[in-house]
């Protein structure tokens, strides 16, 4: 007896190639951190998160610290991100998996968030928020506004002075 093979088991059972979903929106975000010429430099400790117009945090989605200490020290200097921390970040146990990673070097930074990332957001509008504290430095909060859920590529800009440089927010549907 012959057995069938897998493109007749895939025409019978409805497995065969269909077209791929559509893909969940997205936010894309490129961050800057500027390099400064300063005698003690210190990578900056970034958060970002979106809220909402009233300034309420509704989800953070990355924070970059110094991962790396013994014992989870550098999660102590959070706090020097002083918007975050108030708004979201007192309430986060860190390092929070899909959330935390290390600190980055200067230059420009490109993050994907997906659907899954970012939760069930109501539409509306909102702000991603980006703030950057650096020991021996200062501190910068930018905010780069989007509408979600996305109806076509749109992308909202922000620029820091000090911290920050440019900071992009692309909502893709």
């Amino acid at each position: 007896m012959r057995v069938p093979g897998p493109k007749f088991v895939a025409a019978v059972t409805g497995l065969a190639a269909a077209p791929a979903a559509a893909e969940a929106a997205q936010l894309a975000v490129s961050v800057e951190i500027p390099r400064l010429d300063v005698a003690e430099y210190h990578r900056p400790y970034v958060a970002m998160w979106i809220e909402k117009p009233d300034s309420t945090a509704v989800k953070t989605l990355a924070v970059w610290y110094d991962v790396k200490q013994k014992n989870n020290e550098g999660a102590e200097w959070l706090k020097d991100m002083r918007t975050w921390w108030r708004r979201a970040g007192r309430g986060l146990a860190m390092p929070a998996d899909g959330v935390s990673g290390p600190t980055r070097a200067p230059g420009r930074h490109q993050v994907v968030f997906s659907q899954a990332q970012i939760g069930n957001l109501p539409a509306g509008d909102y702000a991603l928020v980006v703030e950057a504290a650096r020991e021996v430095g200062g501190r910068e909060v930018v905010r780069a506004p989007f509408v979600w859920p996305p109806k076509g590529v749109k992308t909202g800009q922000a620029r820091g002075s000090t911290e920050l440089g440019a900071v992009a927010v692309t909502a893709k549907p």
